[in-house]
């Protein structure tokens, strides 16, 4: 195996996770009764340009088939996030109606429409069918094609280059990372913005967070290593934000090498940041593998202890974070009978791997449990609010990450 980005052998083990079935693929009844394929976990830490990755052991499209599960506004914080996010970008650019906006995974027009209702042109390339058509229904222009040089050089020359192109939580999904990243140069005008978001490896490292690792991330990134990828592509980045979401996230703006946009000292401060918490150094990636067997070890026993107590523990949010973490740990409809999920495209449909039910939120009304174990912590906020009557019974929350914490 060689890294995705330098082609350098990679020796170097971040995290074995053993094996799992892709995070997103949720069983149908009929499903429950055909085996399932689970696929090795183990993630690599390239010596040279330090991209921490796994293996492409199941093609993109597989992964990201048109009824892909996940839709982005089922989460009212994520929306809240979009819409700061467009009223940032349209200010600090001058976006206008003369201006063109492409989002590369738009999902299910989640963001793209606060553009659209600014009257900003805007077009969104998602390749799952199901998120793509509830996003047209909002009357979002959307093409289901995954991203890459191919379709960039067809979209330039047929509609014009993209004076910001938005990338939210999809350059780990790429597994083709110099394609897609030098796709953005062919799309981008020459004065144009790039802006792309995703979960700092740092954070990831700091806190526990191995349960965001799963197959449809092939890639995790610091600071460090996005910058040297992005020059290898003739690309600048002239600002980078640190963000709350996703427990802890970067947003990147970036340009051509040559374009006008001048630098900020934010870069050279978080390389510097980087730099000083071991990230350039080959020790800082070993050690992460205890870490995580301590998260899923206290996640198990806080499930066992409780089950002998004779006190119910359900979970909440079906997301793929938690599959990974469930899975890890060995869990089944023993320890957690189900998972609540405010989303209809996963209600009625279980959870791979464990194959624990997606049910909705009435039954946790109905049956009451003692503990809701909040599996997306990164939204427990949001979760914690929204479900707060659970209190009037006497139940209590709890997250497993990066502690076994009783909320």
């Amino acid at each position: 195996m060689k890294c995705r980005h330098c082609a350098t052998p990679l020796h170097d083990v971040f995290l074995d996770l053993g094996s799992a079935p892709p995070s997103n693929a949720f069983l149908t009844a009929d499903g429950l009764s055909a085996p399932e394929t689970w696929f090795p976990l183990k993630l690599f830490t390239c010596d040279n340009c330090r991209l921490v990755q796994v293996d492409e052991v199941q093609s993109h499209a597989e992964l990201f088939a048109p009824d892909y599960v996940y839709y982005s506004s089922f989460s009212r914080s994520w929306l809240l996030h979009a819409e700061r996010y467009v009223e940032q970008a349209v200010a600090r650019l001058e976006l206008s109606q003369d201006s063109l906006v492409m989002e590369i995974a738009s999902n299910d027009g989640y963001l793209l429409q606060y553009m659209a209702a600014r009257g900003i042109p805007c077009i969104g390339i998602e390749p799952t069918g199901g998120t793509a058509r509830v996003a047209r229904d909002k009357g979002i222009e959307t093409l289901e094609r995954f991203f890459g040089r191919e379709f960039a050089a067809e979209f330039a020359s047929e509609r014009g280059a993209a004076d910001l192109i938005v990338a939210n939580n999809v350059l780990a999904h790429v597994p083709d990372i110099n394609d897609f990243v030098a796709g953005l140069t062919l799309a981008l005008a020459p004065e144009g913005t790039i802006t792309v978001e995703f979960p700092h490896l740092m954070e990831l490292v700091a806190k526990r967070q191995f349960d965001t690792v799963y197959h449809e991330h092939f890639s995790y990134f610091s600071f460090h290593t996005v910058r040297r990828i992005f020059a290898a592509h003739g690309l600048k980045i002239w600002d980078v934000e640190q963000l709350s979401t996703h427990g802890g996230s970067l947003r990147l703006w970036a340009a051509h090498e040559n374009s006008q946009h001048a630098e900020t000292p934010a870069a050279s401060s978080l390389l510097q940041i980087e730099a000083a918490a071991g990230m350039l150094d080959s020790a800082y990636y070993q050690g992460f593998q205890a870490q995580a067997d301590a998260v899923k070890n206290d996640c198990a026993a806080f499930l066992l202890e409780q089950q002998k107590a004779g006190r119910k523990v359900v979970g909440y949010g079906a997301a793929a974070k938690g599959n990974t973490l469930l899975n890890y740990a060995g869990v089944r409809p023993d320890l957690l009978p189900y998972v609540v999920d405010a989303s209809p495209h996963k209600q009625g449909h279980w959870l791979p791997g464990s194959r624990i039910p997606v049910v909705a939120e009435e039954r946790l009304r109905d049956e009451r449990p003692d503990f809701v174990l909040i599996l997306p912590w990164n939204l427990r906020e949001e979760i914690t609010s929204q479900l707060s009557y659970i209190r009037e019974w006497g139940g209590q929350f709890a997250v497993a990450v990066p502690h076994l914490v009783i909320l």
